[in-house]
């Protein structure tokens, strides 16, 4: 998306996941879609899902070919957050640092702007 810009960060390791789930999926030549919907224990939780194209509105970002496509609605919510991915022993999955949320749930997948 032209003019506006979106400030998120993806670590090494989620990109290395990120990369990791493409390939067991057969998805190399698609995106990743991240969001961010009205639902879970805090009010918001995020989305990610695989997808060829991104919409029109989107933002397009690129991290070591990754790409990430995120909807309008979801970048003011994401933007300036991080994208880990954990696997020790509490268990493993991608974790969102994000300085918007106001309060998150025990999870971790859902909070509060």
């Amino acid at each position: 998306m032209i003019g506006v810009e979106l400030d998120i960060k993806v670590t090494d390791k989620a990109v290395g996941q990120i990369r990791k789930l493409m390939a067991v999926e057969g998805k190399e030549s698609a995106g990743l879609r991240v969001g961010v919907k009205s639902g879970g224990c805090s009010g918001l939780s995020y989305t990610m899902e695989f997808v060829d194209d991104p919409l029109a509105n989107d933002h397009v970002l690129e991290f070591d070919g990754v790409k990430l496509f995120i909807d309008v609605f979801s970048a003011m919510y994401l933007s300036g957050s991080e994208l880990d991915f954990s696997d020790g022993l509490n268990g493993s999955g991608f974790n969102w640092s994000n300085p918007n949320a106001q309060r998150t749930c025990g999870c971790g997948q859902s909070f509060s702007a």
